[in-house]
This record gives structure tokens, C-alpha cells and sequence, in this order.
């Protein structure tokens, strides 16, 4: 199989280091990737959601199977294209990508199908009175979002009704969202604990992943501020047989008929980010794609031939390798990032250590060093190239959770680069705490 993986994260650094892993992938191509990825399969400097150059690409280098890592290129209708020229593709079209891409959409689809979720109103520009109005009698904390893509920031968490108004004009008035905020979604504040449930399917049939738990807050103990993900942790404990058997009956299952019956493609995984209460989940967001940094815990702990099962769901045969498995281990990844982020931070500073780890053993190593934003600079150093730069992962067979962090800081600590932050707190909460005597 000749494979293109789009996209230039440590998402795609996962897909890319587990399809090498295949017999069945003899060239494996990355568009644009990063230095990482570079040191694993050919880089090609494409935009992901250029669909034209895409296609073009594809069918140039008869490329057998599209993986598409980002939603951008998913929004932009890829798959849609891929699939004319019949071209299998690993991520849904256009109509169904909107349950990532329009938040209201996704809001609305809920309804419609029955799907448990936090209570809701959709308000346009035009319509800030009504908003305005409604804002008076909501329960505080309450949340609002930008409709579109927002690039992860498009959530904001408000305590008063003169910090929703703020919001409203934030987001109407000074467009901090752009066009992603030409809607607003108002709804009710759901607490509990957050986790991720991952669906891989055909369209038809599907089996879930290792569920796991993200950590979306900057500092320690979960405080500061919003980010695309400080690090995550796989099998997530929260998510019991019984919440899973929940998820999969009320929230995945309505879902893919759903979107049978309105006609909407979906071929891939579907993210279910979660909110757990009460031994009960409902629906926070959906994501049409692998999150990210969950994919760096829930594609290590996949059992089998990763290409073939890609394949399979692009081809409506996923039947053939059911029930999915995964290994008997758990795996923890810490994300360091450049100093400032979310906000402004600069770049290119060099990452030293990184070759203490070859990026060509297995995972039966037990560390992989995914690469988030890195470039080679002149000199041929590794440099870094974004908010998120690495995300350094630890596999522990059996249940040894706690070991599994240790291992994964231990690796952190052989890597730096000048700024270099990030958590030391990955995956603490899953640990049970010892009992007094």
C-alpha cells in the first residue's frame, strides 16, 4: 500500500510511527509533516486543505488509502474529492464533518437523534437582542461557542451575565473568531469529569478504543488556562463497562444512523469528548478526527495491522477485523510547549536530547517521542516551531499506571530546549488515593 497522511502534528506523527508497523505499507507519504515525521517516511509540501493539490497528489503517486489527520482538510471536503476519483479515504465528508465544524449543527443533530447533551441556543449576529435577552435567565457558569473552527480556543467559560455580554461582543462586535463566530452556541455548564471515547468505523459497523483522558488546562491541578491539550492517559478509568456499554447504545449508535439516514458519509473515528456524572455520560463536543494528544495514548495500545484497519474502514469492511483489540497496558503522554503559550511565544529554539531515542523501535521499547511542531533549521538542528512541540509517550504492559508516568517524565527529563514547560501532573487523578489507617 502506497499511504498519504495529511497533516503536521503529533497526531500525525502517531499515525505515521503505528502505519510503519504494517507489512502492508511499502511507502508512506506525510503532507506537510515535520521534522519528526521526516525522519520516518517522505515528506510533501502540501496544505492538507489545498483539495485540488490533494487529489492531484494522490492520484499522481496512485496512492492506495488517504488518512487525514486535522479536521481543516475534512471541512474543506477531501474526502468528498478523494472519493470521486475513488481514492479510499480514511475520514468523513463534508455533511458529516459538520458535527466538528459547526458547532450549532452538531448541537441541532443531537437533538434530532436523541443524544444526551448539555441544554442549548443558537443566536446569529444579527440576533444579539434575543441573545442579549436570553442571557438574563441562564444559570451561571455557563458556556458559549463559537460556531466554526476555532483553531481548539473556540470555548469560553463565563461566571456572570456581564461576562457572557462581554463574550457575546468579543465574539460579535471584535470577531476574536473571525467567521467561526458569525453563530454562537449558549449552553448550560455541564460538571463532572471529562473524557474522550474514540469509534472507528465504516459508516455502518464500529468498535471503540481505549477511552481516554485529556488534560486541557495549563497548570497543575487542572487551573489556568484553556489549550489545545497538556497531555492524556490511556485507559481511562472514569470510563467504566457500564458507561461505555451508555456511550455506546445512546451516543455512537444514534449517531451513525443518524447520519445513514441524512445521507452524511462517515468514514473514520469519531471523537465523543464526554462529560461523566452519576455513573451517566453526555455529549460535550465531537471531533470527526483522532484528538490530539489522545492519539498519542490510544494508537500505541492498538493491537493489529494499523494500515489494514484504516483501510478497512475507508472501504466499508470493517466487519472483517471485529472486535478491535488492545494491548494489556496503559500508556501516559506528557506535551511540553514553548514558553508563553497559549498566548504568544517564540520559536526556534533547539531541542536538544532527542537522540536518545530511536524513532524506529517498536513501541515494545516503551517510549516514543511524538513530534508536535518541529522544523530543521539551517544548520540541520531540530528546532522548535509552535505552542505544542513534543509529546513524549510511555507504554507500561499491565496495569501499572503509576509506573507508566514516572517512565514518561523520566523520558522529559532527557529532553530540552530554552522555555521548554509543561505539566507535571499527567494522568495523577486516575491514581487511587491511599486511604488513611
Amino acid at each position: 500500500m502506497r499511504i498519504l497522511v495529511l497533516g503536521s502534528g503529533a497526531r500525525e506523527h502517531a499515525i505515521v510511527w503505528k502505519l510503519r508497523q504494517s507489512p502492508l505499507a511499502s511507502k508512506i507519504f506525510c503532507a506537510p509533516g515535520n521534522a519528526g515525521i521526516g525522519q520516518t517516511c517522505e515528506l510533501v509540501n502540501i496544505v492538507p486543505t489545498d483539495v485540488k493539490a490533494v487529489v492531484g497528489f494522490a492520484l499522481k503517486e496512485r496512492i492506495d488509502l488517504v488518512v487525514v489527520g486535522p479536521e481543516g482538510p475534512l471541512a474543506a471536503g477531501v474526502a468528498d474529492a478523494l472519493e470521486e476519483e475513488r481514492i479510499p479515504v480514511f475520514g468523513p465528508h463534508r455533511g458529516a464533518a459538520l458535527l466538528e465544524s459547526s458547532k450549532a449543527f452538531a448541537k441541532e443533530f443531537m437533538h434530532r437523534h436523541g443524544v444526551p447533551t448539555a441544554r442549548y441556543a443558537v443566536f446569529t449576529s444579527p440576533e444579539q437582542l434575543e441573545a442579549r435577552a436570553f442571557l438574563r435567565h441562564v444559570n451561571y457558569p455557563a458556556v458559549i461557542k463559537a460556531d466554526g473552527l476555532a483553531a481548539g480556543k473556540g470555548v469560553i467559560i463565563v461566571e456572570t451575565e456581564a461576562e457572557a455580554l462581554d463574550t457575546m461582543d468579543d465574539i460579535f462586535s471584535r470577531r476574536i473568531f473571525g467567521e467561526a463566530g458569525a453563530r454562537i452556541v449558549i449552553e448550560e455548564f455541564m460538571d463532572g469529569e471529562e473524557a474522550s471515547v474514540f469509534a472507528m468505523t465504516d459508516g455502518v459497523d464500529y468498535d471503540v478504543l481505549a477511552p481516554a483522558q485529556d488534560h486541557k488546562r495549563l497548570l497543575d491541578g487542572d487551573r489556568g488556562k484553556n489549550t489545545g491539550g497538556m497531555g492524556a492517559y490511556a485507559p481511562a478509568r472514569i470510563v467504566s463497562d457500564k458507561i461505555m456499554e451508555q456511550v455506546r447504545k445512546e451516543i455512537i449508535e444514534p449517531v451513525l444512523k443518524g447520519l445513514r439516514e441524512e445521507n452524511r458519509t462517515y468514514r473514520g473515528v469519531l471523537y465523543c469528548g464526554l462529560m461523566i456524572k452519576n455513573n451517566r455520560a453526555r455529549v460535550v463536543e465531537f471531533n470527526v478526527r483522532f484528538g490530539d494528544p489522545e492519539a498519542e495514548v490510544v494508537i500505541p495500545l492498538l493491537e493489529g495491522d494499523f494500515a489494514d484497519l484504516l483501510l478497512r474502514c475507508a472501504t466499508g469492511k470493517l466487519k472483517e477485523v471485529m472486535p478491535l483489540k488492545n494491548f494489556d497496558a496503559c500508556a501516559v503522554t506528557i506535551v511540553m510547549t514553548s514558553q508563553g503559550y497559549p498566548d504568544s511565544y517564540e520559536t526556534g529554539k533547539i531541542i536538544e536530547g532527542l537522540d536518545t531515542f530511536d524513532q524506529k523501535k517498536e513501541i515494545e521499547e516503551g517510549l516514543a517521542v511524538f513530534h508536535a511542531a518541529t522544523k530543521l533549521d539551517e544548520h540541520g538542528h531540530i528546532v522548535t516551531s509552535g505552542g505544542r512541540v513534543l509529546a513524549v509517550t510511555a507504554v507500561g504492559y499491565g496495569d501499572e499506571l503509576k509506573t507508566t508516568i514516572t517512565a514518561a517524565y523520566n523520558a522529559v527529563a532527557q529532553i530540552g530546549f530554552d522555555g521548554a514547560y509543561y505539566r507535571s501532573d499527567i494522568g495523577n487523578k486516575a491514581i487511587p488515593k491511599a486511604v488513611p489507617a
